[in-house]
């Protein structure tokens, strides 16, 4: 079973380093995964439109208006990391028609607005397996320098990383369906 640890340990043995027992043992490199873990995790989610992570909520408006400029204003999820091309409730794109404030979304769409985001997802066990093999690799990456204390390595690890992010992100785009471009005024001015 795959587990916070268990990545780290993957990204250890790449370095050539003694595995750990958990995040919060007290060895040089524990220490260091339990630093980079969790901001290495949700950067490599919010960086990309991962399909094991997106999410689809209806949301429905606050009940404060914001103070101008929008009239009205959304609670993201706690779990939010990145807001994707999403629809306001009568079917129009809220891709350029909206502006994020803090943890709320400002649109004059009407209630409730039909979001899709990238989450935070903290199961190692949901995470696609390209996904867990980059995150592996961007940890080998973060903790390297601290751990072997050899610049070799890290520009090994930095190798691999890039490799990896590539791969992850290739492997994601297959099972995303094609969309559609806008149709330009050229092409609908003939009809």
């Amino acid at each position: 079973m795959a587990d916070a640890v268990s990545l780290c340990n993957l990204a250890l043995q790449g370095l050539g380093s003694n595995s750990i027992t958990s995040l919060t043992q007290n060895s040089t490199a524990a220490k260091a995964c339990n630093r980079v873990y969790e901001h290495a995790r949700d950067t490599e989610l919010r960086s990309h439109q991962w399909g094991f992570a997106r999410a689809q909520v209806q949301i429905a408006a606050d009940s404060t208006n914001p103070t101008f400029g929008a009239a009205k204003r959304y609670l993201k999820p706690s779990d939010c990391l990145r807001i994707l091309p999403t629809e306001g409730q009568d079917g129009s794109s809220m891709q350029d028609d909206f502006q994020t404030f803090g943890r709320y979304i400002h649109t004059d769409h009407a209630s409730p607005i039909n979001l899709i985001y990238v989450q935070r997802v903290t199961d190692v066990e949901q995470m696609d397996q390209c996904f867990q093999d980059l995150l592996v690799k961007r940890i080998a990456n973060d903790v390297c320098e601290k751990v072997t204390q050899s610049n070799k390595k890290r520009e090994l690890a930095r190798g691999e990383y890039i490799a990896a992010r590539n791969m992850a992100r290739k492997t994601n785009s297959f099972e995303k369906p094609p969309t559609e471009p806008p149709e330009d005024e050229w092409v609908t001015a003939r009809n």
